[in-house]
Formats: C-alpha cells, sequence, structure tokens
C-alpha cells in the first residue's frame, strides 16, 4: 500500500492555484510552491505559508505528490519534463489543468516510466469555490491512485466524480465547459431581446432563476459579472475558448457531428478577436451588445461574491 500524502509541490498558484494551495496549506499538508511569475511564490510563503521554490524542479524534490494548475497541456509537458529527474519513487502527479486528454495520456505514460504516476483531476467551480474548497474535482485514472489522491482533493473541493481512465476528467471538463459556454451565450442573447422590448434585465435574470431557464450562468455571473459591468470573474476569455477547442476536438476524434458546438466556439473565439488579450470571459456578452447595438443595464443589481 502506498504511504499517504504528506508532502506536496503545487506547480501554478495563479488565480485558480493560489486559492487551492492556501486550503492545502490550511489542511496540514507541507506544501511547497513555485509559479512563473516572479515574486509570487514568495509573497504566496509570506501571506499563506507554505516554501517558495524557485521551479517546479526544486519543488518537486522528496514530494509525494505533485499538483499541477496549468494554462495549456503543453506548459504541464515542460514542467513534467523539468521534474522528471527530481521525482521520488512512487510519486503521484496530480493533473489539475483543463488539458488536452491525448497530451495527458502521453504524459501518464511517460511518468509510469520513470516509476511516478498521473492522474487527470480538472476543476469546476471558479475563483470563489476554490476559496471555499467548494470546488467539483473530477478525475480519471486508475482508481488506486484516486484513493490515495483523495484526502488532497477532499482539501479543495467537496465533491470527487470519478470520469474512468486518464484523460477522461479533462474531457468531461471540456464537455462541461462547452454546456456552460453555449447556456451564457443564448442567456445573454435573451436578456437583449427583452431589454430591447422593454423588459428589466435584472428583473428577467429572477425570473430565469425562479423556472425552468435557470443556468449557472444565470444564478452566478448574469448579475454579478454582466449587469454590474465588472466583468472580472477570475477565468479568462482565452482560456474558455482553449477549453472549447479540446471539447471539439474529442468530438472529432469520436466522429460526433458538432454543428452547434462549433458555431459556439466561433463566437467566443470571435469575441476573444474582437475583445483582444487578457479578457475575463464574461466580457462575452459584449460580442453580443456589439452585434445588437445595445448594451445591458443593470441598474442598481448587487454584484454577489
Amino acid at each position: 500500500m502506498s504511504a499517504p500524502i504528506k508532502r506536496i509541490a503545487f506547480v501554478g498558484i495563479g488565480n485558480m492555484g493560489w486559492p487551492m494551495a492556501a486550503n492545502l496549506v490550511k489542511a496540514g499538508f507541507d506544501v511547497a510552491v513555485c509559479d512563473a511569475v516572479p515574486d509570487r511564490a514568495a509573497k504566496f510563503q509570506d501571506e499563506i505559508g507554505g516554501t517558495a521554490c524557485a521551479d517546479a524542479a526544486a519543488a518537486a524534490k522528496n514530494a509525494d505528490a505533485i499538483v499541477t494548475i496549468l494554462p495549456t497541456s503543453k506548459h504541464v509537458a515542460a514542467v513534467v519534463a523539468a521534474i522528471k529527474p527530481n521525482l521520488s519513487p512512487g510519486a503521484l502527479v496530480i493533473e489539475m489543468s483543463s488539458g488536452v486528454p491525448g497530451i495527458t495520456r502521453t504524459l501518464a505514460t511517460e511518468l509510469e516510466a520513470a516509476g511516478a504516476a498521473m492522474i487527470d483531476c480538472p476543476v469546476s467551480g471558479g475563483v470563489p469555490r476554490a476559496r471555499t474548497g467548494e470546488l467539483a474535482i473530477l478525475a480519471g485514472g486508475d482508481s488506486a491512485l484516486i484513493d490515495r489522491a483523495d484526502p488532497v482533493l477532499k482539501a479543495m473541493g467537496n465533491s470527487v466524480h470519478r470520469c474512468g481512465g486518464i484523460g477522461n476528467a479533462q474531457a468531461m471538463k471540456a464537455l462541461n465547459n462547452l454546456v456552460s459556454a453555449g447556456g451564457f451565450l443564448i442567456g445573454i442573447e435573451a436578456l437583449l431581446i427583452g431589454q430591447r422590448f422593454g423588459l428589466d434585465p435584472a428583473m428577467m435574470v429572477d425570473v430565469l432563476n425562479a423556472s425552468t431557464g435557470m443556468t449557472n450562468s444565470s444564478q452566478k455571473k448574469f448579475k454579478q459579472f454582466v449587469l454590474s459591468r465588472r466583468f472580472d470573474s477570475g477565468f479568462g476569455l482565452d482560456l474558455m475558448v482553449k477549453d472549447l477547442g479540446i471539447a471539439l476536438e474529442v468530438g472529432r476524434d469520436t466522429a460526433t457531428p458538432t454543428p452547434f458546438a462549433a458555431l459556439c466556439k466561433e463566437l467566443w473565439a470571435s469575441a476573444a478577436t474582437l475583445l483582444g488579450p487578457g479578457q475575463d470571459h464574461t466580457a462575452v456578452a459584449q460580442l453580443s451588445e456589439q452585434l445588437s447595438g445595445t448594451a445591458l443595464g443593470g441598474g442598481n443589481s448587487p454584484a454577489a461574491e
């Protein structure tokens, strides 16, 4: 039986990674952190605790588990290449990025040959639930490995959903984001139609949330980030476009016709081009606003956290 996980190397303390790593420190794990942004790891050590490391290779030394949550699978592959020489026998890589399933499967094979292992555990819930430790965590890989990681995962989330073999969780995450992205766009279009008809968009959100049109976007995004004009949910527009591309890739690999998904991805990609880099994903509403020549107004709608 594998020893319990005590020391964790956490690679990537960005918007999501910071609160997730903080919850691991709070849960009593010995956490070593690193990030591509200079001085962020040192700031984490000063404010939260843990140990700041210069890079992933240094953080991975003597670690029982290595958590990666990075922008793309390309970044994860680079980290895996860097840490392989420093991995302890039996070390477990918990890959929590929204990555490409095929690349993750290849990396898992490479790690197995090096005497380590990998599971994929992307998350859903956004920054607010990362802060509270209430993320939904999707898990793919060998059941015994997920069992070993369970205390780590439960320090960051309140539900773990086993999706099957390695890469399956990342496929599920991309498909979840496809559904979320489609629901967001159709909801914004409905609000624009209603406002031009004479309905108050804030009232419309309340009705949607009490009716069959309720979605995660109507509950947690429309008033908070669109009608408030904040557009600062903490999840990037470019990352959503990336995830939609992964979902379509899974569709192509399975020879599944995806006409609506393709249109959805095209609209999100168009918004990213129109608005430029560095935009929050909720700013995609501005594409629909520009197409209609109408800006949504929320009046005094509260920007709930």
